[in-house]
C-alpha cells in the first residue's frame, strides 16, 4: 500500500480553478481548512484504518455539507474526491450519476462518511 497522501488548502483551490473556473471566489475558507483537517484523521474510528477511499469520502462529505462556494458545491466536492483518488493511484469508475447521487444523499442525511467510503471503494478500478 502506498504511503498516506495528504492534500492542503492550495490543492483544493487548484481543483476549484480547474473544475469551476468561472465560479466566484471561495466564500468560506474555513470549510476548506476543515476538509483538509478531516481527511488527515487516522484512524477515522476505532478498528478502522484510513485508506484513500476514506480520505476521498472525508473530502466529499465535508465539502458537500459545509458548502465553501457560493454555488457549485456538489460538483466541487465530487471533483475533489475523484482527484484525490487519482493522485493516490486509485482511479474510480462509478456508474453514471452515482457520485452525484451519493453527494445528494450526504446532503439529505441518508448517507454518511463511512457509506461514502464504502461506495468509493466499490468503484475502484
Amino acid at each position: 500500500m502506498a504511503p498516506d497522501l495528504f492534500i492542503d488548502v492550495p490543492w483544493l483551490l487548484q481543483r476549484h480553478e480547474e473544475v469551476l473556473p468561472e465560479q466566484p471566489a471561495v466564500s468560506d475558507f474555513s470549510a476548506l481548512v476543515a476538509a483538509v483537517a478531516r481527511h488527515r484523521v487516522d484512524p477515522p474510528r476505532l478498528g478502522t484504518d484510513s485508506d484513500p477511499a476514506w480520505r476521498a469520502a472525508a473530502l466529499l462529505h465535508t465539502l458537500a455539507l459545509l458548502k465553501p462556494l457560493p454555488a457549485g458545491n456538489l460538483r466541487f466536492a465530487c471533483a475533489a474526491a475523484v482527484a484525490y483518488m487519482h493522485i493516490s493511484g486509485e482511479g474510480i469508475d462509478p456508474p453514471y450519476g452515482a457520485l452525484v447521487d451519493l453527494a445528494r444523499e450526504i446532503l439529505e442525511g441518508t448517507a454518511g462518511i463511512y457509506d461514502a467510503a464504502d461506495r468509493i471503494r466499490s468503484w475502484r478500478v
